[in-house]
């Protein structure tokens, strides 16, 4: 484990709580083992509360869901800009013990630092073509939750310049002052086509 340089947990659509699902508790065995060889672990969505569970706090299905570009009220904009942010989730977390809390919003913590890891709810990875996958596979969730897909598209594609600067600052942020990875300057286009699965968690 000591040989790897930082461990990126991402969503899930499972619950970070839910042992009943054997990746769930490989995955926190495997977070605990970066953790104790002082490895940076980047956690988001469901990532993010798999690391706070490993630290030792609670997670739990929240009464309310955070579905949406939302802003967060943040302790420190050049780490975490105020967005908004991109969240699909159900389940929240409490602050790990001794973690500092970055960011938050009225329905939980949304970032926190822990030595040399960051744990996020929201998902700053998300681009147009992600968002294109995770509404057609999922859109019955939007739809119970009463969010009209295509006006989600819609902001989306708007936002999608805004939010890959501030994702690419609070990962330099963190790769630089948290982790303390060394980083390069980000070629433009590097993230064009990206992918990835629904990360909600």
């Amino acid at each position: 484990m000591a040989h790897h340089d930082l461990i990126v947990s991402l969503g899930s659509e499972f619950a970070a709580f839910d042992d009943t699902k054997p990746f769930v508790t490989r995955e926190a065995k495997l977070m605990r083992r970066a953790i104790d060889a002082d490895v940076p672990v980047l956690g988001l969505c469901f990532g993010g509360q798999m690391l706070a569970r490993v630290l030792g706090s609670e997670v739990f299905r929240s009464t309310e869901s955070e579905i949406g570009w939302l802003p967060v009220r943040s302790r420190d904009p050049q780490l975490v800009p105020e967005g908004p942010w991109f969240q699909w989730h159900f389940d929240v977390f409490t602050a790990p013990p001794g973690a500092k809390v970055i960011a938050e919003t009225d329905v939980c913590p949304q970032v926190f630092v822990a030595g040399r890891s960051l744990g996020l709810q929201f998902h700053p990875e998300v681009t147009p073509e992600i968002m294109d996958d995770w509404v057609r596979v999922y859109r019955h969730e939007l739809d119970a939750d009463g969010v009209d897909p295509d006006a989600l598209l819609e902001e989306t594609h708007r936002r999608a310049s805004d939010s890959r600067r501030m994702s690419w600052q609070l990962l330099e942020r963190y790769l630089s002052d948290v982790a303390r990875l060394s980083t390069e300057p980000v070629p433009d286009g590097a993230t064009d086509g990206a992918t990835d699965r629904r990360a909600a968690g």
